[in-house]
């Protein structure tokens, strides 16, 4: 008689107390009604419900941090979610230099832990997003120029396969799905439940540095930033945000791995642009300036849904380019977080050949995305047909886009996130998931 299958871990069901809360997700707009949550403890538990789902026919979605920020990505309506966020195991092995961790982590808490040790873990913008789904995506940040992307630095992991197996990959076995794994995107292949990372050390210092300029300068301070930021120093990461015209202002957050009088030289081009209204400069131990560049981002207080999108830019932006900009931010509503993102590339990134991991974008000189937002229900088709538009208008001079960021907008998805790797995929995809268990809006299907 064949065992009877089990949900195993902690399990909501609809109606059960506690599942309001287990549908909350950091962007409003993507919470959705599955069947069940499982809120997995240990890899057995992510089997179980795998092979529970299967057998009763219920559609699945793996979730690490709730930050998806399109719909059906980590929730979908009448299914299974396999939540990791409960499993949070950290070990770092000095002598080696590596830390596997589990997937349930949030970002914050790896950095957070690894810098109490004088060891440097990549992040993004936000603590809280997992390190579950930002892995597989690539995982771009201001320490990338250094690191190479958080997936560049992933060298082995445990993953539950569709059939409910747990299956290792790294560079001796299963070499292909480690390959996928690094710029694949997650949701693709598996519920990925651990995985090993190199870590370097961390500097015992760090300069970070915060600039405010006023609204109106946007032009001039994105246009010198796109000659200046890609030609910094490697140990220079930069983030640009350019916020509503309502309200908003230009802000550069970002870090040197130096002393701040080298940081002060790196950064006089840019700060000879405009008038900033505001500058903090500041020399900091290393885990003091980790909590500096990352601010608090909650994910269960959020009012603001968005609609986001993203690509690459091989050069600077033509003036073409600034008026479509300045419209977006125009009708961008204010007070919200709405608006647009730069953050320098190069470096460490642009060392490593587009196909040698599934990551395909090495080659630009900066990455781009722009997110229009709102609160009321009543205005999320105006705002997600802004951040569309806008794509189309600004496709000329952008490349590719960020399966991390993604836009469901985007008409055969697949060669815009992963460039050339896009035919690979579908193969080691048809490999470890021939019958396309994992899918979602833009999934990887498998090679006919």
């Amino acid at each position: 008689m064949r065992s009877e299958v089990k949900l195993t871990g902690r399990v909501i069901f609809r109606g059960d107390p506690g599942y309001e809360a287990a549908r909350k997700n950091w962007d409003p707009h993507t919470d959705r009604y599955p069947k069940v949550f499982v809120f997995a403890q240990k890899t057995q538990d992510v089997a179980n419900a795998i092979r529970w789902a299967r057998k009763n026919n219920v559609p699945l979605r793996p979730r690490s941090g709730r930050h998806a920020l399109e719909g059906n990505l980590s929730q979908v309506n009448g299914g299974l979610v396999i939540d990791v966020s409960e499993m949070k195991k950290i070990q770092l092995n000095k002598k080696s230099g590596t830390a596997v961790v589990e997937t349930g982590n949030q970002v914050g808490r790896i950095v957070d832990t690894l810098a109490r040790q004088g060891y440097m873990a990549p992040f993004g913008d936000s603590p809280s997003v997992g390190i579950g789904g930002i892995t597989p995506g690539g995982g771009i940040g201001p320490l990338q120029r250094t690191t190479g992307l958080i997936s560049d630095n992933l060298i082995e992991l445990e993953m539950v396969d569709a059939k409910g197996r747990i299956i290792r990959a790294n560079k001796k076995q299963n070499s292909d799905l480690l390959w996928a794994s690094r710029g694949g995107g997650g949701g693709n292949f598996g519920v990925y439940t651990k995985y090993k990372f190199k870590v370097l050390r961390a500097p015992a210092n760090a300069t970070v540095f915060s600039i405010i300029w006023p609204w109106e300068q946007f032009e001039k301070v994105v246009k010198k930033w796109q000659v200046w930021a890609p030609n910094a120093s490697t140990k220079l990461g930069s983030e640009l945000s350019v916020g509503p015209k309502k309200g908003g202002n230009v802000s550069m957050l970002g870090v040197y791995l130096g002393s701040k009088s080298e940081a002060l030289r790196q950064l006089e081009p840019i700060l000879s642009v405009g008038t900033p209204t505001q500058k903090t400069i500041r020399y900091l131990p290393y885990r003091e300036a980790t909590k500096f560049l990352l601010a608090p981002d909650p994910v269960l207080t959020q009012r603001f849904s968005n609609q986001f999108s993203s690509g690459f830019g091989k050069r600077p932006f033509p003036n073409k380019a600034y008026k479509t900009i300045r419209k977006f931010l125009e009708k961008a509503e204010g007070g919200t977080p709405a608006g647009f993102y730069f953050l320098n590339w190069g470096g460490a990134i642009s060392r490593i050949a587009p196909r040698a991991t599934a990551f395909y974008w090495r080659k630009p000189k900066f990455y781009v995305e722009w997110n229009s937002s709102w609160v009321k229900p009543s205005h999320a088709a105006r705002n997600i047909a802004l951040a569309r538009n806008t794509r189309k208008k600004l496709q000329p001079y952008i490349v590719g886009s960020y399966i991390n960021v993604p836009d469901q907008g985007i008409k055969c998805s697949g060669p815009v996130y992963y460039g050339k790797n896009y035919a690979r995929l579908k193969r080691v995809k048809a490999k470890y998931d021939p019958n396309n268990v994992f899918n979602n809006p833009q999934s990887i299907p498998p090679a006919k």
